[in-house]
């Protein structure tokens, strides 16, 4: 199924550019026989069901998933971010004895305990050029609920699950998203994501070739080279998280003109804060469109586009995604009543790698995902995000969602960022704690921030202890890592 994805873009747009990045450029003929020659190589060399892909956003990355793919086999792609003993650890519980990748990671890919094929040993060019002047083989036999990919999460949990997506998952999922924001050919998409996590996967990699679009690729996130390329390459459909677009306002003015290509920019990952979303608008004239997801459901679940939003909700579901909003017995609760967010789809991964109670524990009998995200919906249908269920703290008996004393704290022009978390009290059950991150060259204090939370906060929300720090710990793609504060060393 996916595999025919790029069979059909190469035959009706092979002149067409598929993937470029400050290295190569591949139209989809010659991406077509960059995938070739990664399936004839992992044919040869392995019989092992997976394989591993230790590579950056790149046209090589996009060549040797779907190479995996047209071998029948389920493309591993690794966190490049984690420690050596982290990504070996993976590295076993996936069963990989094959790994492609870079020179850039030989370091890396040196202490994995399997076998590392480097792309630059493979004389791709020539290899490229054979495989035009062969004839085409036909795509793999598959089913559509066969592993495709498994990826492991790294976010919210302290220990990596494996989550199986297969090829109905990732197929569908692409086909509805496409059509639910009216993602045309000709959009040029620009992937700065990592390609290990789901949202620079399916997004910025299955997406355009579903199209038969182009995507530049920027591998290491810096924000003058994402601006620069969005201006250079006519980008019209980006995806980042919030941190990025953060990043992005700091661009010295001479950056202001670079989104005027820009048709459908989205921010995922975690709840995009007013101020980034005011702040992008004034200064590039684009409205942030929020979107929503998990690496469970292939991803996207609710999406905004141009003509269906709502300030602060994640949209609608998508085409074929259906949404629920229940409470702890699983009933569906009323309109503007919150509750936890379940949704059920073609888009609902298999379930997680090797851990068939935790698949029970996630997914429903009759195939609603608990996503452990509280929400509520309008009457219009729009769901509106109010947190993690976990990361709720109850301040004497009241429920307090950290995201609502956030907004407050980068309210204050010296802050860049805000975290917050319940901390346990003797008298109160819970008390907030926030992390706050000044904006470069700005100061901010304690009693500052807290005057600020006591003028738009009841008093119980207002955070016990205010933290000003350089940093946050986060996942790969810029999540916060709430857990790692809630951890000892997090009060340091």
């Amino acid at each position: 199924m996916l595999v025919e994805l790029l069979l059909d873009a190469a035959r009706r747009r092979s002149r067409v550019i598929a993937v470029s990045d400050p290295v190569a450029t591949l139209n989809y003929r010659r991406l077509r026989a960059f995938a070739r020659v990664i399936r004839d190589e992992i044919t040869r060399r392995t019989q092992a069901e997976r394989v591993g892909l230790l590579l950056p956003a790149s046209g090589a990355f996009s060549g040797c998933l779907f190479g995996t793919l047209w071998a029948r086999r389920v493309a591993v792609p690794l966190n490049f971010l984690l420690s050596p003993a982290e990504l070996a650890r993976l590295v076993r519980v996936a069963g990989l004895d094959t790994v492609f990748t870079i020179r850039h990671f030989a370091e890396l890919a040196g202490a994995l305990p399997a076998t590392t094929v480097f792309l630059e040993d493979l004389n791709m060019k020539r290899r490229i050029f054979g495989a035009l002047l062969r004839s085409t083989p036909p795509p793999p036999t598959v089913d559509p609920d066969d592993t495709a990919v498994l990826l492991f999460t790294s976010g919210t949990s302290a220990e990596p699950k494996g989550v199986e997506l297969t090829q109905r998952n990732l197929t569908s999922n692409c086909r509805d998203c496409i059509e639910t924001a009216h993602m045309q050919p000709d959009h040029n998409f620009l992937n700065c994501l990592p390609p290990f996590h789901i949202f620079g996967l399916l997004a910025n990699v299955i997406a355009p070739v579903a199209l038969g679009a182009s995507v530049y690729c920027v591998p290491r996130f810096q924000p003058a080279a994402v601006a620069r390329a969005v201006q250079e390459h006519k980008i019209s459909i980006l995806m980042a998280i919030p941190s990025m677009y953060r990043a992005l306002l700091r661009l010295k003015p001479e950056f202001d003109g670079c989104m005027r290509s820009v048709y459908l920019a989205v921010s995922g990952g975690e709840p995009l804060p007013d101020a980034v979303f005011d702040e992008f608008r004034d200064r590039f004239g684009v409205e942030l469109l929020q979107g929503y997801g998990l690496t469970e459901t292939s991803p996207v679940c609710m999406l905004e586009i141009p003509e269906a939003r709502k300030r602060g909700s994640i949209g609608r579901p998508v085409k074929n995604v259906l949404a629920r909003i229940v409470d702890p017995a699983g009933r569906d609760v009323p309109v503007g009543a919150e509750g936890e967010i379940w949704v059920k789809g073609p888009n609902v991964m298999k379930g997680y790698f090797q851990r068939p109670d935790d698949t029970r524990a996630a997914i429903t009998p009759d195939g609603w995902f608990r996503t452990g995200d509280g929400g509520c919906v309008d009457a219009d249908g729009f769901i509106t995000i109010t947190g993690r269920l976990k990361e709720l703290i109850i301040i004497g008996g009241e429920n307090v969602h950290p995201r609502e004393i956030e907004d407050v704290l980068e309210q204050h022009p010296a802050v860049a960022e805000a975290a917050v978390i319940g901390v346990p009290d003797a008298s109160r059950g819970e008390v907030a704690v926030a992390y706050v991150i000044p904006l470069p060259d700005a100061t901010v204090t304690e009693l500052e921030l807290r005057t600020l939370a006591r003028q738009h906060l009841a008093g119980y929300k207002v955070p016990r202890q205010i933290h000003i720090v350089q940093d946050l710990p986060r996942s790969p793609i810029g999540k916060v890592l709430k857990r790692k504060l809630r951890a000892p060393q997090g009060e340091a």
